[in-house]
């Protein structure tokens, strides 16, 4: 495809950036891997208790009704409704702030966020909890399981956290305060 600059005058088309499709790639990928783990965990590890991998890592089944890393943990169905409804309602949010944002970094931070947020949402909807399986301890003391989505929420926290702090600053423009 050639564009016309003026008579008998062609230019190539503009470039395909690969930015934009870099972050629902990320998005695709970590939430397939977060599916595909926990099902491999269900099928795998259901019975078998603690799965000794290494000194410092384990493999373990177990059903956090909480949110990341076991907090808020709720049995009832109101809780677990209420926690997918924070979770999409978070989400709403950090679509909108995607929309806004400029620069790839926190794009691809905030993509992370929604595909962990999402894998664990489609947890707790087709489970009623979410499956974690990822055990790391030292020094006898063991990190709450955890799973490819719990992961994906963490780095990408801590890239936007990082970013704030020492990112590019760069101020509204009337032209960006208008899109």
């Amino acid at each position: 495809m050639r564009v016309e600059n003026g008579p008998g005058m062609t230019a190539p088309p503009p470039p395909v950036t690969t930015s934009r499709w870099l972050g629902p790639l990320l998005f695709a990928v970590i939430l397939i891997a977060d599916l595909v783990s926990k099902e491999w965990a269900l099928a795998t590890l259901r019975g078998l208790g603690r799965v000794e991998i290494t000194g410092f890592f384990n493999l373990v089944l177990v059903w956090n009704p909480g949110i990341s890393f076991g907090m808020f943990q709720t049995d009832s169905e109101l809780g677990r409704w209420l926690l997918i409804a924070l979770a999409l309602a978070i989400a709403t949010i950090l679509v909108f702030w995607l929309r806004w944002e400029q620069r790839l970094t926190p794009k691809l931070a905030i993509w992370l966020i929604l595909a962990g947020a999402l894998g664990n949402v489609i947890d707790r909807i087709r489970h009623g909890a979410v499956v974690d399986f990822l055990d790391f301890h030292v020094f006898g003391y063991h990190w709450p399981a955890f799973n490819v989505a719990d992961s994906a929420i963490v780095v990408g926290a801590v890239i936007l956290v990082v970013d704030s702090l020492f990112g590019e600053r760069r101020a509204l423009t009337p032209e960006r305060k208008e899109k």
